[in-house]
């Protein structure tokens, strides 16, 4: 079988290419249906964009090279793409977009752009072996138990990264890339929990608070969530893609006016236990945990100015050294991955191998949480998929 372009994955960028890359166009993906991380995310409502998505809220060694597909196909755009096929959605938070209904209307919206466009889909096809002759791809395919070649002009990888592997991601985007020559970065699991030695935080699971999480350089104002395993939720998702193993995380646990609240308490109800007045910032259990920590005892008025300066500052700063994270297992991302400088950043073509692009999760772009990661995905398959249309 002969196309003109060949895209490997029908994720968010592959289907997003795949809608724009004119006549003569065929998606495989080794799933039972398209489009499967876009059904599980945002709690399958899907975040599909972001109202403040922009260049500074990605990760890469080139953060500069997303500027282009970002800027020439932005999350308005996405907006009205959605809009025009009546999906209601609703901001949650930080400009966060999600469905009103269930995830798999962007799913069968993306589908219905590719069918307009007149693009292929084989499902449950997994790639055997590619060559090039010099002129064409040539794709070796196993489907229904039996071996075809396939020739194309264009080779996308939108195979993703590996985050996520029971759902079947295996870096064979990487492994593809390398065999053309192509640069990788290092890749690692990103937007993931972290773990502690010992369930540190066993007794705290399911407790939750708004904190200012640091790593890295990085800060986030966001919500913590104690786990048996460790530390999650948003904040600690946002960090770990600035983290690097041996480092320490920071935590503000207090508000800012913490310790002008306690002097006032102090005058008011100083004979009000420390534990408990602490209570009425913090989750009991949070403080009852920190206690031998702090070295908690006493009334509020047997605590000087100097004391509560004291508790304060360890509140604002409490500094933890996680073992690790969860690994590929739970990343929402793969932080890394084909490395820029081997792309042209607005076709995602690469330089030294024409007709072959990278676009989506599998390209050393990585977003913050909060639909960033989507909103590549439409943005860099968009910029393929014209380039590869001449439009």
């Amino acid at each position: 079988m002969d196309v003109t372009t060949l895209i490997l994955g029908a994720g968010a960028a592959g289907m997003m290419c795949a809608a724009h890359a004119g006549p003569g166009t065929l998606v495989i993906d080794h799933a039972r249906a398209p489009g499967e991380k876009i059904r599980i995310s945002g709690g399958g409502r899907c975040n599909f964009t972001n109202l403040y998505a922009g260049p500074e809220n990605f990760l890469s060694e080139n953060p500069h090279f997303c500027k282009s597909a970002l800027g020439r196909y932005t999350q308005w755009d996405f907006i009205e793409l959605v809009g025009q096929y009546g999906i209601a959605w609703h901001e949650k938070t930080l400009g966060q977009l999600f469905c009103d209904g269930k995830s798999t209307q962007i799913v069968n919206m993306l589908r219905a752009e590719m069918d307009k466009a007149g693009a292929q889909l084989w499902l449950e096809t997994s790639v055997a072996g590619i060559g090039h002759d010099g002129d064409r791809f040539r794709v070796t395919l196993e489907r229904a138990g039996k071996r075809g070649t396939v020739t194309a002009r264009n080779l996308v990888l939108a195979t993703g990264g590996k985050s996520i592997p029971k759902m079947g991601a295996t870096g064979l985007a990487y492994d593809i890339a390398a065999q053309f020559g192509l640069a990788l970065t290092e890749t690692r699991p990103a937007l993931v929990p972290f773990t502690f030695p010992e369930r540190r935080f066993a007794d705290l699971s399911g407790v939750s608070l708004p904190v200012t999480a640091r790593a890295g350089g990085a800060s986030f104002d966001e919500a913590l969530l104690f786990t048996h395993r460790g530390l999650s939720g948003p904040a600690i998702l946002q960090i770990s893609s600035y983290w690097r193993e041996g480092e320490d995380i920071s935590l503000r646990l207090a508000p800012s006016d913490m310790f002008e609240a306690l002097r006032a308490e102090r005058q008011k109800a100083g004979r009000v236990n420390l534990s408990t007045a602490l209570a009425r910032h913090l989750p009991a259990r949070v403080v009852e945990f920190l206690a031998p920590e702090l070295g908690l005892s006493g009334n509020l008025a047997d605590q000087s100015d100097t004391r509560l300066h004291e508790l304060c500052d360890h509140l604002a700063n409490w500094k933890l050294r996680p073992s690790g994270t969860e690994g590929y297992r739970t990343a929402e991302v793969t932080l890394g991955g084909i490395c820029t400088s081997g792309l042209n950043s607005r076709d995602m073509q690469a330089k030294s191998v024409p007709g072959l692009y990278a676009i989506g999760e599998a390209v050393d772009v990585t977003g913050w949480l909060g639909g960033y990661n989507f909103q590549w995905a439409w943005a860099s398959g968009w910029a393929a998929g014209m380039a590869i249309s001449g439009n």
